[in-house]
């Protein structure tokens, strides 16, 4: 029997203090993240928010940024700190998660390429079945070496790596269906 989980990766005020935020995909974000969250708790799947914390700025704890999204109302089943890009290392998730008798995650969140795609890979790899739901990610375009990724070739990127080898792809529909 699967039982699920849903990690909520980063979706906290840390964000909007940052020189590359953009509203651009927010909206659509935020809509796919109510909806997948809602319909999470409908079916008492379990909300698990995960926050990162550094030393300094708008992402430590000093700043009081690292906190919620306004537009998340949900009450988490658990919260967890991390310090890294994924959500177990140092963060006592792995041993909650199988406290609880979870073997299936379901990621969301922001940053789509890093926090929520190295959780997902760290899932895998800790033996969890893992769906990876990439319309209720959210991310900003990066540049490396002259070369700018935008939103959706960074989405895209992130799919093509996880599919079939660390995560099942789908929609945030597609994943409510199949709980």
């Amino acid at each position: 029997m699967s039982r699920t989980a849903l990690l909520n990766i980063d979706t906290q005020l840390s964000f909007f203090h940052r020189e590359y935020w953009q509203e651009d995909d927010f909206p659509a974000f935020r809509q796919a993240m109510t909806t997948l969250i809602n319909g999470c708790a409908a079916r008492q799947v379990p909300v698990v928010d995960i926050f990162h914390v550094v030393e300094s700025g708008p992402f430590s704890l000093a700043s009081g940024y690292v906190a919620p999204m306004p537009f998340l109302a949900h009450q988490p089943a658990a919260v967890f700190y991390k310090h890294v890009h994924n959500a177990f290392t140092d963060t006592g998730l792995d041993r909650w998660l199988r406290g609880q008798d979870i073997n299936h995650l379901i990621i969301c969140g922001i940053r789509t390429e890093q926090c929520c795609e190295t959780t997902a890979r760290v899932a895998s790899d800790l033996g969890y079945r893992v769906t990876f739901v990439s319309e209720a990610t959210l991310t900003f375009p990066m540049t490396h070496k002259g070369v700018t990724l935008d939103c959706d070739a960074l989405r895209h990127r992130t799919e093509t790596v996880l599919a079939g080898r660390f995560a099942t792809l789908k929609t945030v529909s597609e994943t409510l269906e199949s709980l």
